[in-house]
Parts: C-alpha cells; structure tokens; sequence
C-alpha cells in the first residue's frame, strides 16, 4: 500500500460514496428483492485492457457484508479481453445489487486510467524516463485515480497540495521571479520545519539558468518545451537536479520527449481525459 491508500482512508471513501448512492435505502432492491435471497453475479469485462480495482471491490464488499463470499480470478494489473470474468461474488442478493453500481464505476474508470497509463508506459521503456500523474483528477476520487496509475505501471506525484512544494508559473510571478520565489520558498521552510521537496517549473532556457543560478530546488519541471530545448535544458542542468518534461504529452510525442535524457514526464491525459472500460456485473 501506499502511504495515501490507508484501510481508513478506503473504508471512509466506500461508505461515503455509498451513503451519496443509497440515501435512505436501496428502494429497488428493498421492494423487489425477498430479504433472504441468496444469489450470484460475475464481474464481465467488455473491453480490452489493463483491469483495475478488483481489490477495492472486494473491499467495498466486505465493507457492506462481510458474509459475502468473493472469488477472483483476475488480479489488478492483468491484460484482459472482452468476455473475461474478473470474479464472482455471492451472498445475500439485496446487498449485492446495492453495491453493484459503486463496484462499476469504481472499476470502469480505474481500469481506463490503468490502461492509458500502460500504454503510455510501454512506450518509454526504453529510456529512464518515469511517467507521473499529476493532481489533474476528480475530485473525491483522486486515491483511487492514483492507485490506478501505479496498477498501470506510472508513478505517482505528490498526492496533494501539502506534501510536496511545486513552484508553478503563476507562482513565480506573483513572487516577483525564480529567485524571490525560491528565496521565499527556502525562508518558509525554515520558519515552519517542514520537510519538503521543491520543484520549479520554467517555461524556457532562460529560467532554466535562472533556476541554476540560485539552487535551492530539487526539481526543475521543463514546460511546454519541444524536443530540442528539452535536450538543451537537460545538457545545462547536468544531472544535478531531477529533470520533468510537462505539458501536451501524448502518444504521439512521448517517446521524442523521453529520448531526450529527462528523468520524469508528467501527463495529466492519465486521469483527465481515459475513456473508462465497459464492465457489467451480472446474476447468473
């Protein structure tokens, strides 16, 4: 587990995310369902892919019924095809029916993001370059986003605002330039203690020598660079900070930008813009 993906913090998004679908009570299910029917459903896949969130819908499960049996047959991360069956739950009907629709949409945009992660990833394997989401999600959904990305083969940023320092453009005009944001930066972690990596980003050569100029970073985010200033700015830093290319990657030029000797790409296409993989769980 990651330090984000806490049984507390999984348990808490299950049940608000149930108490958002099932208000008052499951009034299909309650009206049409006797109360002791004891039925199956298989989890079917109609897309192509990378799977993700089986283990989150054994632990919605378990979290509405803990009688509930759950049998897997496709772990997260597997490649499947249209027709697999990623497991079987059986139990008491009403409960699995008032948890179907949280298992779905839950799994459907997991494994999207899954998917387009891997691709992605595959592309670059070639190079040292490491593919990062970014904080580009839906809100309230962003520990399961992220989960996603790691089941696809990405790696994931800082999880938010408070756990990692993240200089952007408009941070450093409103401190009045790289250094007074770096001067700032430094001062305030000073004051407050805290123990946080720093990353700027540039969005061209100048602010690169800027940044080396001062220092002070740990990090230095290259956005919206092409190809060629991407490789200019990582022969200037040379190697003594993380190098990260952002902004406008996509399948077409991921692999230019990796070739370029940049140690992490950012892309928030990873969690923004998938297309979720159909799914139905169905009784049988």
């Amino acid at each position: 587990m990651f330090n984000y993906l806490t049984g507390q913090a999984i348990d808490d998004f299950i049940s608000a995310a149930l108490s958002e679908d099932v208000g008052d009570g499951d009034h299909s299910s309650l009206a049409s369902i006797p109360a002791d029917a004891v039925n199956r459903a298989r989890l079917i896949v109609k897309g192509q892919g990378v799977i993700a969130g089986v283990e989150l819908a054994g632990k919605i499960l378990k979290l509405v019924d803990p009688k509930l049996s759950f049998e897997v047959f496709i772990k997260d991360g597997e490649r499947v095809k249209h027709g697999d069956i990623a497991f079987v739950v059986q139990g008491n009907a009403r409960i699995i029916l008032t948890a179907e629709r949280l298992i779905l949409n839950c799994m459907q945009r997991m494994s999207g993001i899954a998917t387009f992660t891997n691709e992605l990833a595959g592309l670059i394997k070639h190079t040292k370059a490491k593919l990062l989401d970014t904080r580009k999600t839906t809100p309230n959904f962003r520990m399961m986003e992220k989960w996603a990305v790691v089941i696809g083969g990405g790696v994931n940023h800082r999880f938010g605002l408070f756990d990692m320092i993240i200089l952007k453009d408009n941070h450093v005009d409103y401190a009045g330039g790289i250094r007074q944001a770096i001067d700032a930066t430094q001062a305030y972690l000073e004051k407050t203690g805290k123990k946080l990596s720093i990353e700027i980003e540039t969005r061209n050569l100048d602010e690169v020598k800027q940044v080396l100029e001062r220092g002070g970073v740990n990090r230095i985010m290259l956005d919206n660079m092409n190809t060629l200033q991407l490789k200019e700015a990582v022969t200037l830093i040379g190697g003594r900070y993380e190098t990260e290319a952002s902004g406008g990657i996509s399948t077409s030029n991921i692999v230019g930008v990796a070739e370029t000797g940049v140690d992490y790409i950012s892309v928030g296409a990873l969690t923004h813009s998938v297309v979720s993989m159909d799914m139905s769980l169905k009784a049988y």
